[in-house]
């Protein structure tokens, strides 16, 4: 069977077309990935060492001193990232709900612009808001202030992953709801809201895992303790605020905590997001 002239240099150049884009992507992928694998690597190899049974069991010791661990801020970061939850995800959630439901509302679009130039805001700069508002009127500070800077920081995360969440929810589930006698926002909260559980859950870890490393808001509002927190309205340490202090520390002692903490604190954080992942596949097989 013959073929028709120039078929076979064509076949031949998108031979090479297909082959040199292949080889792009891998570059491209290689290149992208090549740093997250050298901060591993370099966590890993730095901070192994130091992961023992001491870790999670006892304070740490006086500067230069050999031993100790970082319980307190092990217990300090679940403390922060609850107060930050029962701030962000009520908001968030709350907000999310307002913008996919009631999306042709005058309010709609201005606080979808608010919650996108959150979005990008520093943390640093929430911090300093945060002390300014809260530090300097409770006159310390404190672990409560230090949960409101993160789920500040939280807030327009939850908002967006929960506002596209529901827009996936199909129309029919809402008019069938409708059809039924319901009141508009007894269908959100009994049919819409269930059948976008996972999604929703997906973006509420995301956002913890998001503010979970974040040092700079909480320097000007936990403040950090070396020791167990009394109260919500006491300083309270962390894993970011650990990680901080120990890497500037002129003592190797010190710098051992900071990998170790580094380590324990990237593998949380990875945790979560699998977690995340393995919700959302299951919310979308």
């Amino acid at each position: 069977m013959s073929h028709l002239p120039g078929t076979g240099s064509l076949s031949r150049g998108r031979r090479a077309a297909s082959v040199t884009a292949g080889v792009a992507i891998v570059l491209g992928t290689a290149l992208v990935l090549l740093p997250l694998f050298l901060v591993l690597h370099y966590l890993i190899t730095n901070g192994i060492g130091a992961i023992d049974a001491a870790l999670f069991t006892q304070l740490p010791r006086p500067p230069g001193q050999a031993g100790g661990g970082v319980v307190h801020a092990i217990a300090g970061s679940g403390v922060l990232l609850l107060l930050a939850s029962l701030l962000g995800v009520s908001v968030g959630v709350a907000t999310g709900i307002v913008l996919a439901e009631y999306h042709h509302h005058p309010l709609a679009a201005p606080v979808r612009l608010m919650a996108d130039v959150l979005t990008g805001v520093p943390a640093i700069v929430t911090g300093l808001v945060v002390y300014g508002v809260l530090v300097l009127a409770m006159g310390r500070f404190s672990a409560l202030s230090g949960g409101v800077a993160l789920g500040c920081i939280m807030i327009p995360y939850v908002v967006r992953a929960t506002e596209e969440v529901l827009r996936l929810v199909p129309r029919d589930v809402r008019e069938a709801g409708a059809a039924l006698g319901l009141p508009r926002w007894r269908v959100t909260i009994s049919v819409v809201l269930p059948g976008a559980a996972s999604g929703i859950l997906t973006g509420v870890i995301l956002a913890v895992a998001r503010v979970a490393g974040e040092a700079a808001p909480l320097l000007f509002t936990a403040f950090g303790n070396q020791f167990w927190n009394r109260g919500l309205d006491q300083p309270i340490s962390a894993l970011p605020l650990v990680i901080y202090t120990n890497s500037i520390s002129p003592y190797p002692e010190g710098h051992r905590l900071a990998f170790a903490a580094s380590l324990l604190l990237v593998g949380l954080v990875t945790a979560a997001t699998l977690l995340s992942r393995l919700a959302l596949r299951r919310h979308h097989p």
